[in-house]
């Protein structure tokens, strides 16, 4: 098997043995990275130097019987907008054009401290406003399994370099669905942990009521060892949580026999593509067989979870975005008359069209005479999302549905039209709006026939109650027992 085929663990466990060196590994990653993205296009940046210094450093503690992290030796890619110190951080974004960090962020940090080996940073949506990647102010990041079709976003980028290979894990964040759609869409498992549980510490902010960081990976245990690396509670942020970390790998063997799983019958409706419900209904086949119970479901008011997304998120964004303005950092225009000017041309200049878009939508929704129309009444709606989950919780001890309503979609096919663009996160979002985490494990591929020239991939989410990601990896190892839907390669064309 190829070193490039390993799981994280695996190459962890091969270092450690002193089967492979953790130079041996860096070299095979990065030689694959170096040929193959410039058909995908994952990168923003590879950090050539620091990545293989790092994989001697790992080598040098081997050699002189120093222990090593749990992450020893594996090559990891970090969306880019969590900053790495001495690393250019752009959120793909040409406001932040030259801005390097001066500090790393608590998840590099601790990844580091681990021995992991940072390669570089990923592509994603501009300031993680996008459901494509297509937002990037660089370039379009195309999925591994088709390059004419779109990665998903907004860590398309994070995903996309997991299913092609580049990398075994990644990280990115979610706001509305920005790692499990991209998932979904590359045959990969994506986890956005409870609100609180990772710090965003160093993650730049797009709205700060739903973000989370979470990791890209191939199987459990890696979700697992991932999870332990970058849980818990931090002092630099003040929404970390200090709720106790468990040990994740140490559930992962348990089973579901006696479980209750709920179906809700509004991530089922109109506009759920076919091919997408059979293979999500077959996944819950498999929970079933196990001595899983199996009922069905109500959150009556998710149908409303797109409409107090595109109040809240904006403008949680226009009043985080508004630091951007030409003055200490990145991009400032060329000779302003004035300082309104300055503002006013540096950030014309430096945001794209979609974050405008939502810079606008936000400052109007908090704009002295529709607060209370727009903004308090979203936020009503969303108690409203959570004691419906909260009543759930009640009944189940997890929710099982489609992570997207269908397959990658073609590059361009939705970027003319916002509202369809939106849409493809209706089964995400209502998951950030609640705070609880949820995961999308694959779960099979699409039909060939006249409208997919390949098979494309297929993911199942899995929500939880707070803090409870122990279980929807325990949830995740079974059903990868079951099935080898995530052994499954893309061949780049």
């Amino acid at each position: 098997m190829s070193v490039l085929d390993l799981t994280a663990a695996e190459i962890t466990a091969k270092i450690k043995s002193k089967e492979i060196s953790a130079a041996e590994v860096a070299k095979a990653f990065l030689d694959k990275t170096k040929r193959e993205n410039p058909k995908v296009l994952a990168f923003l940046k590879i950090h050539e130097d620091d990545f293989l210094k790092s994989a001697i450093a790992v080598d040098a503690k081997i050699q002189n019987q120093q222990p090593v992290g749990r992450l020893a030796g594996v090559p990891i890619a970090i969306k880019d907008n969590m900053h790495v110190e001495g690393w250019e951080t752009t959120c793909a974004s040409k406001i932040l054009t030259g801005f390097k960090a001066t500090y790393d962020a608590t998840v590099t940090q601790k990844l580091k401290a681990q021995d992991a080996l940072l390669l570089g940073k990923t592509n994603l949506d501009e300031f993680a406003m996008g459901s494509s990647t297509e937002n990037s102010s660089f370039f379009t990041t195309r999925n591994p399994y088709d390059t004419s079709r779109v990665p998903g976003g907004s860590s398309g980028g994070s995903a996309a370099a997991v299913a092609a290979r580049f990398t075994p894990v990644s990280l990115g964040s979610d706001t509305g669905g920005s790692i499990r759609q991209p998932a979904s869409f590359c045959g990969v498992v994506g986890l956005k942990p409870t609100y609180g549980r990772v710090s965003r510490f160093g993650l730049v902010a797009f709205a700060s009521s739903l973000d989370q960081i979470g990791p890209f990976t191939r199987d459990a245990l890696d979700m697992a060892n991932m999870m332990q690396t970058i849980s818990g509670l931090d002092p630099m942020d003040s929404t970390s949580s200090d709720q106790p970390v468990p040990d994740y790998a140490a559930s992962l063997n348990k089973g579901v026999k006696g479980m209750t799983l709920g179906v809700p019958k509004e991530y089922f409706a109109k506009g759920l593509d076919a091919t997408v419900k059979e293979k999500v209904m077959a996944a819950v086949k498999v929970y079933e067989d196990a001595g899983a119970k199996v009922t069905d479901i109500s959150l009556p008011h998710m149908d409303y979870a797109i409409e107090v997304y595109y109040i809240l998120a904006p403008s949680e964004a226009s009043a985080n975005l508004a630091r951007f303005d030409g003055v200490r950092y990145g991009h400032r225009t060329k000779n302003p008359a004035n300082l309104l000017e300055l503002y006013e041309k540096s950030r014309a200049e430096g945001f794209g069209t979609e974050v405008k878009r939502r810079i606008m939508l936000g400052t109007y929704a908090l704009s002295s005479g529709y607060y209370d129309a727009y903004y308090l009444k979203a936020q009503k709606v969303r108690t409203l999302i959570c004691q419906d989950f909260e009543n759930a919780f009640k009944k189940v001890d997890a929710i099982i549905t489609p992570t997207a309503p269908s397959t990658a979609f073609k590059v361009g096919e939705k970027s003319s039209d916002p509202l369809e663009m939106y849409l493809s996160d209706i089964y995400t979002i209502s998951c950030n709006l609640a705070g609880i985490p949820g995961i999308s494990v694959p779960c099979g591929f699409s039909n060939v026939g006249a409208t997919h020239a390949s098979p494309l991939p297929i993911g199942f989410q899995i929500l939880g109650r707070p803090f409870d990601e122990e279980r929807l990896l325990q949830m995740t190892a079974f059903y990868q027992s079951q099935t080898s839907w995530h052994k499954e390669n893309p061949v780049l064309s």
